[in-house]
């Protein structure tokens, strides 16, 4: 039987507008012992990760997550597409019903809805994907499979590690690489997670052996694709 645990959950209004689309974010599971390498904490968060996401309405959605490498690739995303995404650190659908699911613990979360087009993205975004630009990467994806324009778009950043507890502000570079793409909103939340180790999973903080946070985003209204 699973043990009753206090899981810290949080979402973001900012994309969560019209009652389309839906997001999440899963932090610690208190109690829970994750310290240990990322397949075993996972392993460890697994039972959780499924219950929450009951909880909070995306049980009957296929659950697709991303490979994450590090890297800048885009997938599109439908509920056929096999899980983990080979390759890939961001994902994008315009089809309902499918949640998006990406792992972090201080790399950025970044959460993308096409208010107009009725479509998501949902990227992780640390400081080597930030350098290779992963989050234009997935507007641009975006742009090219479903006509997004960014000034139709909202872009949500997760908690994530900041300075000083970082030496890098890859948060800010995020902000600053959506707005020179002309992205219409874009909101930090401002949470580090090194500094809230109550509330999140900390990569840098636990040196490497702690277990990871889970970004969720799907469309649950109608898509321009929907029959």
């Amino acid at each position: 039987m699973r043990e009753a645990m206090s899981i810290m959950v949080e979402t973001f209004p900012a994309v969560a507008i019209g009652g389309q689309f839906c997001n999440a974010f899963i932090g610690r599971v208190s109690e829970l012992d994750v310290t240990t390498h990322r397949k075993a904490a996972l392993t460890r968060l697994a039972q959780y990760h499924e219950q929450a996401r009951y909880d909070l309405g995306f049980g009957d959605m296929a659950f697709i997550t991303a490979e994450q490498i590090h890297g800048n690739s885009v997938s599109i995303v439908e509920a056929t597409t096999r899980c983990p995404v080979a390759g890939a650190d961001a994902l994008i659908t315009d089809q309902p019903n499918i949640c998006l699911g990406i792992y972090v613990a201080d790399c950025c979360a970044v959460y993308a809805i096409d208010t107009e087009n009725g479509c998501i993205g949902l990227a992780h975004s640390g400081k080597k994907g930030t350098e290779l630009g992963v989050v234009p990467a997935m507007l641009k994806k975006m742009e090219c499979a479903y006509g997004t324009d960014p000034a139709q778009v909202i872009v949500q950043l997760s908690p994530c590690i900041r300075p000083p507890l970082y030496e890098v502000d890859f948060a800010a570079e995020i902000v600053r690489q959506c707005q020179a793409l002309g992205v219409g909103e874009v909101v930090d939340c401002g949470s580090c997670t090194g500094a809230e180790l109550d509330r999140y999973y900390s990569y840098r903080l636990e040196k490497g052996r702690t277990g990871r946070m889970l970004a969720l985003l799907a469309i649950i209204g109608n898509s321009r694709t929907a029959d």
